[in-house]
């Protein structure tokens, strides 16, 4: 991902109004990014219990997309949508974001099933388990990379559609 400021950050979103971009917290951790090792930047909101936030890149550029945490939880360990990681060091849960323009004002919604922290980048990053003999663990790790990539960018456009 692109290295970006907080001004690029703000104007990235597509689904928010200006008092929430302006309430917009960035997470603690952005000074410190490591920009070429996160294929998104999700992060959930420290004032705002049930707020997160996601800036994903896309071929038109980067989008950001306000989620709001559903009130319940599933019921069964669910998969993370976007990095499919089988062994989360955390819950997932259902987000759900507004889609942009005048669908989202009617209150149309585009809901995903995401690792409640959204460190997607961090899972698939992760060394995969060896499957079977001759196993190509590199190759695997990029492809669970481009996975991640892809499906976060058709979340984006499904928020945008």
């Amino acid at each position: 991902m692109l290295s970006l400021d907080e001004g690029t950050i703000r104007a990235s979103f597509v689904n928010t109004t200006r008092k929430e971009v302006s309430d917009l917290t960035l997470p603690p951790s952005f000074p410190d990014l490591e920009w070429d090792r996160i294929d998104l930047l999700g992060w959930r909101d420290p004032k705002l219990a049930k707020r997160a936030y996601v800036v994903v890149p896309t071929a038109d550029g980067v989008v950001g997309v306000l989620l709001r945490q559903a009130e319940a939880s599933p019921r069964a360990r669910a998969q993370c949508s976007w990095c499919q990681d089988v062994r989360l060091p955390n819950d997932v849960v259902l987000y759900t974001a507004k889609r942009a323009g005048a669908a989202g004002r009617k209150g149309d919604t585009v809901g995903v099933l995401v690792c409640e922290s959204i460190q997607c980048s961090h899972n698939v990053r992760r060394t995969p388990p060896v499957a079977y003999l001759g196993f190509d663990v590199e190759a695997a790790r990029q492809e669970r990379i481009r996975t991640l990539q892809d499906r976060a960018a058709g979340f984006a456009a499904a928020v945008l559609a």
